[in-house]
């Protein structure tokens, strides 16, 4: 192979590579944020099983949801297997909460971290420490208008910068603490 030749290939490597790259780091571009579904959250993302109240349980991957803020950082959600855990603590313990940022869910403040969640009876909406503890409960609202519920999702709400998780067609609104 000529010098002219290895030269230019190495030019078109230079230039192939440093496009894939922008092509591979479009989403962590700055100024982009949005809702993830189920299909746009990598394995790598959520883990196969997770810590909860002394055990662990397995994660849903197909039945989670998040949001990539504009900086980078992720908030997810998935739904777990309780079943092995005690009634009391199934009953409210049906999802984990994964967050880099701080959150707002109807004036209650969530520091980042792990944490359990579920819907309970009476409209309620409780978040929990690992160990179990709630951290706060708020009320949840029904949307009966949605034409496709699934177990769960996270999806854009009307106002921007603003999230609704849904289980099921039950919902809570969240965004980023300022």
């Amino acid at each position: 192979m000529s010098k002219t030749a290895l030269w230019f290939a190495v030019c078109v490597a230079v230039i192939l590579g440093c496009a894939c790259s922008l092509f591979v780091h479009a989403d962590d571009s700055p100024g982009k944020e949005v809702a993830l579904r189920a299909s746009d959250i990598s394995p790598k993302l959520i883990p196969e099983t997770v810590f909860f109240r002394g055990q662990t349980a397995p994660t849903q991957l197909r039945n989670s949801g998040g949001v990539h803020f504009a900086d980078g950082s992720y908030s997810l959600a998935t739904m777990v297997d309780s079943s092995g855990y005690s009634s009391g603590i199934r009953e409210k313990y049906q999802g984990y909460l994964l967050t880099e940022v701080a959150l707002d869910f109807a004036g209650k403040a969530l520091e980042p971290g792990a944490y359990g969640f579920g819907f309970i009876n009476n409209g309620k909406f409780v978040v929990m420490d690992l160990g179990g503890h709630d951290a706060f409960q708020i009320s949840s609202q029904h949307d009966g208008e949605i034409k496709r519920p699934t177990p769960m999702q996270i999806a854009a709400a009307s106002t921007p910068g603003t999230y609704r998780l849904y289980v099921g067609r039950d919902f809570v609104e969240f965004h980023r603490s300022r």
